[in-house]
């Protein structure tokens, strides 16, 4: 996940083992309790999707004949965007497919079982079973009292059953931070675990393109070795999860290399998630391809697994009911292989979704269009297709919308849709964002004035009659006009400025509207790629 606030405009980015643990683990010694599980009848993706309880950051285990999903809990508010991510939950299933499912809410809190521990923030962790077979947690959290200058570190928590209760496998502190093992410059979040056929162990950690390894000793927390950088991994940023199939050591991570040519995502706050694999847990890896493309939440964890003869990929999304890119929800879906190449390679996953009722008949017809704009290719940190994907979240983030901002902003540009065949439209509606006032000549501003054209007989007319164009930011700007028929409308925008300097134009949803509400299943199909109207001179 992405850790921290996110700025819109590029200038602004950052971008003894043995004897503690003789007796069994009591919930009355530890002052924890299993939490009673909630059913859940699932119909599909997310597991859980009616928006009472969000869970992120999946990390998948099989013990005997069940399938666990670790997971956090993003309690955000719609408007705050930052992980408040206070505790840790679960998910079991005997059966993907039967969608009965169990949901243990609030299986533990970080300063609950780490006395080291500060409370809150539990991002990403992982369990697995140990060769004593009992169930270790890997959880990143923050110190209470450390002096480092990023206070994440690793922790182990073990319990007899995945459900808790937990306690502290190295009382004395984390066995990960910037000072232990030993001095890194890293955040150190996201470990994944994996035991060999042999019985060593690897730990992997990191985020923002950094990742690090080290072997533990089967006490599953002393170093066996010194930490290690883990290369070759194109595009990685963070939420790696390691894996051996066969004789191939796998590690599928969340990659964010962006552009309009990427295999992976045209913004970069979003992710997919690609893989790589080695000969050996140390490499060297090899960059293999996308596994999952963007999904509706912009980060994107994963975690895989086999279980009961079918592979999984967990993930999560933003689909649930509420949902967004802090609160997110986790899904599953089957992975599959291919055999027949060396080494063996994962397929694409085509996500599923709960079965829904069709969407209700609209005016709205630029989902059926190609949007495409005057700044292409568009600034990394925006994302063209947001105009048109009917959704205008509370408090976006940059990929949420389109925008023009660069250090030195043109005084006009402009939006354009295309469709495959003529449509008809008499009034579109409009949301600006904005972080500045109307008038100011830097930051984002609504426009100074903008307007409708549209391609008729090759060349670009006024829309005929239009209403008043406002500028509202944060409300559909609605326009009305006589009908035309047309393959493409365009908006213009007079930017907010001086002769010498203007402000950026950002639109998170352009609607573009028909005399009558037309059925969804009769939308026409969106062009196969764009197709011009005019230069981008010609207006």
């Amino acid at each position: 996940m992405t850790r921290r606030p996110i700025p819109l405009r590029p200038a602004l980015l950052p971008l003894a083992l043995a004897a503690t643990l003789a007796s069994p683990l009591s919930a009355t010694a530890l002052g924890q309790q299993v939490p009673a599980p909630q059913p859940i009848e699932s119909r599909g993706n997310p597991i859980l999707s009616d928006g009472s309880y969000y869970s992120a950051d999946p990390a998948p285990l099989v013990a005997g004949d069940t399938l666990y999903i670790l997971a956090g809990r993003d309690e955000a508010p719609p408007n705050v965007n930052d992980f408040i991510m206070n505790e840790w939950q679960i998910f079991s299933t005997k059966d993907v497919a039967s969608g009965h499912w169990l949901h243990y809410p609030g299986i533990l809190r970080p300063h609950e079982v780490f006395a080291w521990a500060a409370p809150d923030r539990a991002y990403a962790g992982q369990i697995i079973e140990g060769p004593d077979h009992r169930f270790y947690l890997y959880a990143p959290v923050q110190e209470a009292n450390s002096t480092n200058e990023d206070t994440f570190a690793i922790g182990v928590a073990v319990s007899d059953s995945p459900l808790g209760p937990w306690k502290d496998a190295h009382p004395s502190g984390p066995i990960v931070s910037q000072s232990v093992p030993e001095p890194d410059h890293i955040q150190n979040i996201d470990p994944t675990i994996m035991i060999d056929d042999d019985g060593r162990v690897w730990l992997y950690w990191g985020t923002f393109g950094r990742l690090l390894g080290m072997e533990l000793k089967p006490d599953m927390i002393t170093p066996a070795g010194k930490e290690f950088p883990v290369h070759g991994l194109t595009g990685f940023f963070e939420a790696p999860w390691i894996m051996k199939r066969n004789r191939t050591y796998y590690m599928i991570y969340a990659g964010n290399q962006a552009g309009p040519d990427s295999p992976c995502t045209p913004a970069v706050y979003h992710a997919c998630i690609e893989y790589g694999t080695a000969p050996a847990p140390t490499g060297p890896w090899t960059w293999q391809g996308v596994i999952l493309d963007p999904v509706s939440s912009t980060t994107s964890h994963p975690g895989a697994i086999a279980f009961k003869g079918q592979w999984y990929l967990i993930y999560h999304t933003a689909d649930a009911k509420g949902g967004g890119h802090f609160r997110r929800s986790v899904a599953i879906d089957k992975m599959q292989w291919d055999d027949t190449v060396t080494p063996p390679r994962i397929l694409k996953v085509m996500p599923t979704h709960a079965p829904s009722a069709p969407p209700a008949p609209s005016r709205n017809l630029a989902p059926a269009a190609h949007p495409s704009a005057s700044n292409e290719p568009v600034p990394l940190q925006y994302w063209i297709a947001a105009v048109n994907d009917g959704i205008v979240r509370e408090n976006p983030l940059p990929p949420d919308m389109w925008a023009t901002w660069t250090p030195h902003n043109p005084p006009q540009q402009w939006l354009q849709y295309t469709w495959a065949a003529p449509v008809t439209l008499n009034g579109s509606r409009i949301v600006f964002w904005t972080d500045h006032p109307a008038g100011a000549n830097e930051g984002v501003a609504p426009p100074k004035a903008w307007h409708l054209e549209y391609w008729r007989d090759g060349a670009w007319h006024p829309v005929p009659h239009p209403s008043a164009y406002t500028a509202d930011p944060g409300h559909f700007a609605a326009v009305g006009f006589d009908p035309v028929t047309t393959r493409c409308l365009r908006a213009i925008f007079d930017a907010s400025g001086d002769d010498q300097q203007h402000a950026a134009v950002a639109v998170e949803e352009w609607e573009a509207l028909a005399p009558k509400a037309i059925p969804h299943s009769q939308l026409p199909a969106p062009p196969t790629a764009s197709e011009s109207c005019g230069s981008t001179s010609n207006r």
